[in-house]
């Protein structure tokens, strides 16, 4: 099983007030928080870097937009003084971004990803760094997303729809792992 290397940037996407808006309906992984607060736990102990993605939504109704409540980061992902905040108006949190450039200019090359929503923002992040070069790893239970229909119509539970989306990213984008594997408390075979 390949691993981050030590001193990888944890890059969390989105972990705003937004994403628990009863509008966008069940989600699967509910110990996703829980997750991302462990890894957060474990770099800031490490003194490694990490690196939070905040959704700037210009959209009237949008509860991203800033000055909605929404928009404030989750207390699980708190950024703290000093941690790296990107700001993006596109799912893609290196599109309109300097992104790529801070990294890059910093020498980080790795990057391990957790944050919402699985098949949207995230998905467009790990695939864009994963054709930039960066040898990128995505937290799968450190993500979620939620029941979608398809363009027929055709229900989709969240747990179908982050499955898809992780297979769509797994060994061509990134490498997918769980928080304990990445935290190194878990053995798998993968």
């Amino acid at each position: 099983m390949k691993l981050p290397p030590p001193g990888a940037v944890l890059l969390l996407i989105d972990l705003q007030q937004a994403i628990d808006h009863p509008s966008w309906g069940r989600r699967n992984n509910p110990e996703a928080e829980a997750n991302i607060a462990r890894l957060l736990a474990h770099w800031r102990h490490k003194g490694w870097p990490v690196w939070h993605v905040r959704h700037d939504s210009t959209a009237p109704t949008s509860h991203y937009r800033p000055g909605q409540s929404g928009h404030d980061f989750k207390p699980e992902a708190l950024p703290l003084p000093g941690e790296t905040i990107i700001a993006k108006q596109t799912n893609s949190a290196f599109i309109g971004t300097d992104l790529d450039a801070l990294l890059l200019a910093a020498g980080y090359r790795a990057l391990v990803v957790a944050g919402v929503i699985t098949n949207n923002s995230v998905e467009a992040t790990v695939r864009m760094a994963g054709n930039l070069g960066f040898d990128t790893y995505l937290v799968e239970d450190g993500c979620f997303t939620f029941d979608r229909k398809d363009w027929t119509g055709k229900h989709h539970t969240a747990e179908d729809v982050h499955a898809m989306s992780l297979a769509n990213l797994d060994g061509e984008y990134c490498t997918v792992l769980t928080a304990a594997a990445v935290l190194g408390t878990e053995e798998t075979s993968r």
